[in-house]
């Protein structure tokens, strides 16, 4: 069974014109709102997993913004940070890219792969969100850091 990956398309202003023939400009929806319903028309057996991630990934620092990259959730502050691998790839694990070049820096035992640019963390399992969450912090953080330009 392959999960059903939503596509959110991108809103585009349209004009709705009423009995009147006045018109109305509706509302583009924010980057959060289409998350949102990118998230909410997700079927995935781990959705609750990439739900905890998310959840993790915005509270770890305010300057965090998400939005859909790659047809998935991505996070950015200034730059692009991490984004969530197709959920498609695979039903049993959740994979997050690190594809800010910084990643390469920090050493953690749980990002994955010796590519020149980017980090791999893999996760299947609420348990395995959990014992991660203070690491994903301090990754993100790190990275945060040296875009500031404090590494």
């Amino acid at each position: 069974m392959c999960p059903y990956v939503p596509y959110v398309p991108y809103v585009f202003y349209s004009f709705v014109f009423n009995s009147t023939f006045h018109f109305m400009i509706s509302k583009k929806l924010t980057d959060e709102e289409l998350v949102q319903a990118y998230m909410d028309k997700l079927e995935h057996p781990l959705k609750a997993v990439i739900e905890a991630l998310r959840t993790i990934i915005k509270n770890a620092n305010s300057n965090i913004s998400e939005r859909i990259k790659w047809n998935a959730p991505s996070y950015y502050y200034r730059e692009d940070i991490v984004t969530f691998g197709p959920p498609a790839r695979k039903l049993d694990e959740v994979l997050l890219v690190f594809h800010h070049p910084s990643v390469v820096k920090i050493d953690s035992g749980i990002l994955q792969g010796n590519y020149k640019d980017r980090r791999l963390a893999v996760f299947k399992s609420m348990v395995e969100v959990e014992a991660s969450r203070e690491e994903l912090i301090r990754i993100l953080d790190g990275i945060i850091l040296e875009i500031e330009g404090g590494i």
